[in-house]
């Protein structure tokens, strides 16, 4: 005895192609979206950062890189200020910035998946 199933699913090729779509889209959205929300970080740090000469906040950069943004200072003393030594107070610069904009990050990624939706529905 055996028994032999067979289902057939319409637009079953569709779907796949639709997913493909917003795979792509989601990808190019969540690049765009980070890389202003990177840009607004390193804007927020360098008006925060202590200026004395103006090399730190020269030094200080955002970059994107598929999911992941960088936002750093290349200073060699740039840790010294953020992070204070035990003769000098800290004076955080990144990481308030960071935290301003944390709210916003969580709107870049519904932003993304709504505008990839859109896209691959179309």
């Amino acid at each position: 005895m055996s028994i032999e199933t067979s289902i057939a699913v319409e637009g079953a090729e569709e779907f796949k192609a639709a997913m493909e779509k917003f795979d792509s889209a989601m990808q190019r959205h969540v690049h765009l979206q980070l890389s202003e929300w990177a840009a607004n970080v390193e804007d927020l740090a360098k008006q925060l950062v202590p200026v004395r000469t103006g090399y730190l906040r020269s030094t200080i950069h955002a970059r994107v890189q598929d999911w992941n943004a960088n936002i750093d200072a290349e200073a060699p003393y740039a840790a010294v200020i953020e992070f204070g030594t035990r003769a000098m107070q800290a004076r955080p610069y990144l990481y308030p910035a960071v935290m301003q904009q944390l709210l916003r990050l969580e709107q870049v990624f519904c932003e993304a998946v709504d505008a990839a939706k859109t896209e691959a529905t179309t």
